[in-house]
């Protein structure tokens, strides 16, 4: 009977135990080993760069997987974690991005790049100086400055007698519901840079757009300061990633 049993299982790989007595890893899976059409590299070559996924975009920038687990692979679950929104994925921090599976610090890094150059490419303008024109044109170039950061942001624009931005000063940083507002460090910094006009800018982290009473009070103070100094203050915008709240829109206390 054993001899039968024996039979049976001949030229069957025994998997459970090799010389050293330790069961063989399983083979390694590469980008290679996928069918073309999830490769990457290769859709991009034929169908262009556009037509590739946030997952796959970033498979091309990290490269390689670890063993067993390819990049693609990594990076499909990456993206999944972040619910598919790379803003998302800009609000981790690099040990944040550190504790997914797959994921050291070298890759972090090329991840935080990635955000950074995201951040730039955003700020960047072609031709002359920015005009404020209105609250959208603020929101437009504050809204990838600090709309999607965890924490709350206090930003001063500096303006010109044509209302072009000539400065962007960030006054403060706080926690996730509020900042502190230093007012004698915007004044003298806009007196310093011959401003004309300023706007104050600032995040809610919440998403929520209305104003809060501290929001309120630091607008009425700074606009009787600027009365005082014959500074032009044309707005208080609050960013968020949805959207935002004009106190020049929608309040009387900047007229």
């Amino acid at each position: 009977m054993a001899e039968e049993q024996d039979r049976c299982f001949e030229g069957i790989p025994d998997y459970t135990e090799t010389t050293s007595g330790e069961v063989p890893a399983a083979p390694t899976v590469t980008v290679k080993d996928l069918p073309t059409d999830d490769q990457p590299r290769e859709r991009a070559r034929r169908f262009g760069i556009a037509s590739l996924s946030n997952a796959d975009l970033f498979a091309i920038i990290l490269r390689t997987g670890t063993r067993g687990y390819p990049i693609t692979d990594l990076c499909r679950d990456l993206m999944k974690m972040n619910q598919n929104l790379i803003l998302n994925l800009e609000r981790l921090t690099r040990e944040q991005i550190m504790e997914i599976n797959g994921i050291g610090e070298l890759k972090a890094m090329q991840i935080e790049a990635v955000m950074e150059i995201v951040r730039r490419y955003s700020r960047e303008q072609v031709g002359d100086r920015v005009q404020i024109k209105d609250s959208a044109t603020v929101y437009r170039v504050m809204r990838h400055e600090i709309a999607n950061l965890p924490y709350e942001e206090m930003w001063a624009l500096l303006l010109n007698r044509r209302n072009q931005i000539i400065g962007k000063l960030r006054v403060s940083q706080g926690g996730s519901t509020s900042t502190v507002f230093d007012l004698k460090k915007v004044i003298k910094n806009a007196l310093l840079a011959h401003a004309e006009g300023i706007v104050l800018c600032h995040n809610h982290p919440s998403g929520q757009t209305r104003p809060s009473g501290p929001d309120d009070n630091i607008t009425r103070r700074f606009a009787e300061a600027c009365k005082t100094l014959d500074l032009t203050f044309l707005d208080h915008i609050i960013v968020t990633t949805e959207g935002y709240y004009s106190y020049r829109d929608s309040s009387s206390l900047i007229r």
